[in-house]
């Protein structure tokens, strides 16, 4: 049984968005672990470790595009959903892009995907360099925004998502407490990929729950 079931807290954070997350709950409770989607130890706290910590991305991706006429997101290294599947069913207006390379998690997605209803999302087999590759030659538009959770330092990081972004776009990463740590041995990397104003911003998970934290970069 999952710590926070029935929490008023799933509701005061993730509001309309509950009803779908909650079909995504009980996929992840029931298949999560036998298909290597997620941890043996984390069966019990899918909502806080994976559902509601991927959602704090949610008022910072909102603030990325709000703005933009075409409010299109790539998440790098989706695996599971998280960000990705959760963002998408928080915010229904914006388009995403799941970029994962492996078939196995591919086809989670899409199932994902199908049985919450999630008209918002496209899922891209590959790795994010051949996406950078169909920006490049004009096969596909760049994004106003890129997520990611726990896919890579920094350093690594930079490369894989900022060649994704539009003008001005924004990557907005979640991140453990090393974060400025990172940002700061990936400078080189950060400004090579045209990027700038890294920062990190403290992500409210929910109340009561330990915080995370989020690092965003603007691209030239």
């Amino acid at each position: 049984m999952d710590a926070l079931e029935g929490s008023p807290v799933l509701e005061e954070v993730l509001g309309d968005a509950l009803p779908q997350l909650e079909l995504f709950h009980v996929k992840l409770a029931k298949e999560g672990e036998p298909r290597g989607i997620i941890g043996p130890r984390d069966v019990d706290i899918i909502w806080e470790r994976h559902i509601l910590n991927s959602a704090a991305i949610v008022p910072f991706i909102r603030e990325a595009v709000e703005k933009e006429q075409f409010k299109t997101i790539a998440d790098v290294g989706s695996g599971g959903g998280f960000p990705g599947i959760v963002a998408a069913a928080c915010l229904p207006n914006c388009e995403f892009t799941l970029i994962e390379p492996m078939e196995r998690r591919t086809e989670w997605l899409a199932e994902c995907s199908e049985e919450m209803g999630l008209n918002n999302v496209t899922i891209f087999r590959g790795r994010s360099d051949e996406m950078i590759e169909q920006i490049k030659h004009r096969r596909h538009h760049p994004f106003a925004a890129v997520t990611c959770r726990a896919v890579a330092p920094m350093t690594k990081l930079a490369g894989w998502t900022l060649p994704l972004l539009k003008t001005r776009g924004k990557l907005v990463a979640l991140k453990g407490k090393s974060a400025p740590n990172e940002i700061e041995k990936a400078s080189k990397q950060i400004r090579q990929y045209h990027g700038y104003g890294a920062k990190v911003s403290e992500a409210e998970v929910g109340p009561g729950l330990q915080s995370t934290f989020v690092v965003t970069v603007e691209r030239r």
